[in-house]
């Protein structure tokens, strides 16, 4: 009986110890485990700083309008008999754009013309008959009067004759025809719009504050929304040296010459000046900025070393010397500092840095708001 009491105990005693030692390894696989789930860090973008080149503009926007343009109208009345363009024609100064019925025009031209032979021959009768003294002078000079009145008589009816044709008065692009075949026209009636495309004109109302920045020649960009994703170059044609008491501003007149001709009049654009241009400064993207009220400032990333005070005071963490055993290499981690800075000019992507980044700086620019000074973070692989 006593044996089997001891064989009783001694498996109680076997099994205790069994749960304690698993009991202990869990406790310090638990403990392990706690130590190796570190935190990440903050997921984040980031950019270097680099250098370039970056421009001052003024922008503002305009509805284009045409240089030149004309209405053409009939300087003689008569009935449309033919019409040699349509709308979307180029022409050239001259060119005939239609032609009116011209037959009675014709029939008095040579009705003049016919008088004016006869007063012409009179006139060269009456000369000679002056010149021997056979006529007075009162006579001689009533023929020569009655010769010019009809000779005036004569132009005037060539040029109506003429008038018949009517012709573009400028180059350009025959924008609007309001008459058809058959139509009756009468005099100054409008006929076709001509409109010279090249160059077309985009006028700004600009800030008087911008008066000494801008200059006849400066170059600029111009965008259409009915043109998406093209830029075309401009330049400033006219400054107006006059401010307008009511608004505050002077006129800018923008001119941009398109061969495509995708610019149309009455198009809505934006426009863009190019002032001054920084070359060879420090650049970010606008992302990268965070602006609170007026101090801007940015998330630099470095790199640094973690201490482990723990590690140090555990005989058993260090690695005695001439074991054998590589020393541990330190732990490092990402960490960001808020650095405020000063900014010079903007452009549609980028912004100058004036001061607070050096060149290779690495900048968050994504989640500037989630982030605090010190906040360790994580570069994503983009």
């Amino acid at each position: 009986m006593a044996i089997k009491t001891k064989r009783t105990a001694l498996i109680v005693f076997i099994i205790f110890t069994f749960l304690v030692s698993y009991s202990c390894k869990s406790n310090t696989a638990a403990e392990n485990g706690t130590e190796k789930e570190e935190d990440p860090g903050i997921p984040v973008d980031v950019t270097k700083v680099i250098k370039g080149s970056v421009s001052a503009n003024y922008s503002g926007t305009a509805t284009l309008e045409a240089e030149g343009e004309a209405l053409v109208v009939a300087k003689v009345s008569g009935v449309v008999k033919k019409i040699f363009v349509e709308e979307a024609d180029s022409v050239k100064a001259g060119r005939v754009l239609a032609k009116l019925e011209d037959e009675q025009f014709i029939h008095e031209l040579a009705q003049v013309e016919t008088k004016l032979e006869e007063l012409s021959n009179e006139l060269q009768r009456n000369k000679e008959l002056f010149n021997t003294k056979l006529i007075s002078a009162e006579a001689y000079d009533r023929v020569k009067y009655e010769y010019r009145t009809q000779k005036s008589v004569f132009d005037l009816k060539k040029l109506n004759l003429a008038y018949t044709e009517i012709k573009a008065p400028i180059s350009g692009i025959v924008s609007e025809r309001f008459i058809k075949v058959g139509n009756m026209v009468t005099v100054n009636q409008q006929t076709f719009r001509v409109t010279d495309f090249d160059p077309l004109l985009a006028v700004l109302h600009v800030p008087e504050k911008e008066l000494s920045k801008l200059q006849v020649g400066f170059p600029s960009n111009l965008t259409a929304d009915a043109v998406p994703g093209e830029t075309f170059a401009a330049s400033i044609l006219r400054i107006s040296p006059v401010i307008s008491a009511e608004t505050g501003t002077f006129k800018v007149t923008v001119g941009v010459s398109d061969k495509t001709r995708k610019l149309k009049p009455g198009m809505f654009t934006r426009v863009n000046i190019v002032y001054d241009v920084h070359e060879n400064t420090f650049l970010l993207p606008k992302d990268a900025i965070l602006t609170e009220d007026i101090e801007s400032s940015v998330f630099i990333v470095e790199e640094k070393v973690e201490s482990k005070p723990e590690e140090a005071d555990d005989p058993k963490a260090k690695t005695e010397p001439g074991n054998g055993a590589e020393p541990e290499k330190p732990a490092r981690s990402l960490i960001v500092s808020k650095q405020t800075i000063t900014i010079g000019y903007i452009n549609s992507t980028h912004v100058e840095i004036l001061s607070g980044v050096k060149l290779g700086d690495t900048v968050v620019t994504t989640g500037l708001n989630s982030l605090k000074d010190g906040a360790k973070v994580r570069i994503v692989e983009k």
